[in-house]
């Protein structure tokens, strides 16, 4: 074909820009670009030129319980599910800091990556006082047994605001499986090839990664589309579409 060489040229570039995507998310990133072409094809010169397809993960699991139900339920629509983890690395000097991630299940958009040396309950609590201001209380916030997650100050901040916690059980990881998959996949494609020199370029580098994972990286349960992109409509809760004024907050609490 006629158009061969310059798509494979560009299949290479989009291959060493994104070094763990494979042929389906670069497919979707051509089509994005303008590029009338098949999975298929893409496949057939990925391939061909040598290009490394990344290994498939294996299937996890549930708890499920003795009477047959599953312990974790679905998000069923935007802000229905937020779940939030913690990831740790370190700069170049060897100094570790931590990263507190907080998606929405439904939509797979990571709302907010907080980054510094610490994180505590109260930065917990900051985080999700942005979060809230901005775009409401969800219905459920779901973590695991962390102590951050489970002081008391937290947990009754959170029910303050009208949200309800849903805590997994102790040692079960595959129970908040979507904030486990995005915390694969920011240590895969981001953290384990960066070299970071500061707290402060850590937070520049990792914010720019979260935009681009929101709006452009294509997320193959959504068919090959960015969780987050300029326009998206998402179907609203049962209670109608979320008010645009502010949310009453109930007061941070203080530490003594």
């Amino acid at each position: 074909r006629l158009d061969e060489a310059e798509l494979t040229a560009d299949i290479i570039a989009l291959a060493t820009q994104y070094g763990r995507y494979g042929y389906r998310r670069i497919t979707a990133l051509l089509q994005e670009a303008g590029w009338t072409v098949n999975v298929k094809r893409v496949e057939r010169i990925w391939r061909r030129e040598g290009l490394k397809v990344p290994q498939k993960q294996p299937k996890k699991g549930r708890l499920w319980l003795n009477d047959g139900s599953c312990v974790r339920f679905r998000p069923e629509y935007r802000d229905h599910v937020w779940s939030y983890d913690f990831v740790e690395a370190r700069t170049h000097d060897g100094r570790k800091f931590r990263m507190l991630n907080i998606i929405d299940e439904f939509t797979r958009e990571c709302l907010a990556i907080r980054i510094d040396r610490k994180l505590n309950s109260i930065s917990v609590i900051d985080a999700l006082t942005d979060l809230f201001i901005l775009r409401g209380v969800p219905t459920h916030i779901r973590s695991d047994n962390g102590p951050e997650f489970i002081a008391k100050a937290v947990r009754e901040w959170i029910l303050a605001v009208g949200a309800k916690t849903a805590f997994i059980e102790p040692g079960s990881p595959w129970e908040n499986g979507y904030c486990e998959s995005f915390n694969a996949r920011l240590r895969d494609e981001l953290l384990n090839g960066e070299i970071f020199y500061s707290l402060a370029e850590a937070k520049v580098v990792i914010e720019s990664w979260r935009r681009h994972y929101n709006t452009a990286r294509p997320h193959s349960s959504l068919g090959y589309r960015p969780p987050a992109p300029k326009v998206v409509q998402w179907p609203a809760s049962p209670s109608g579409p979320a008010s645009p004024a502010t949310p009453a907050l109930a007061p941070r609490p203080v530490m003594h």
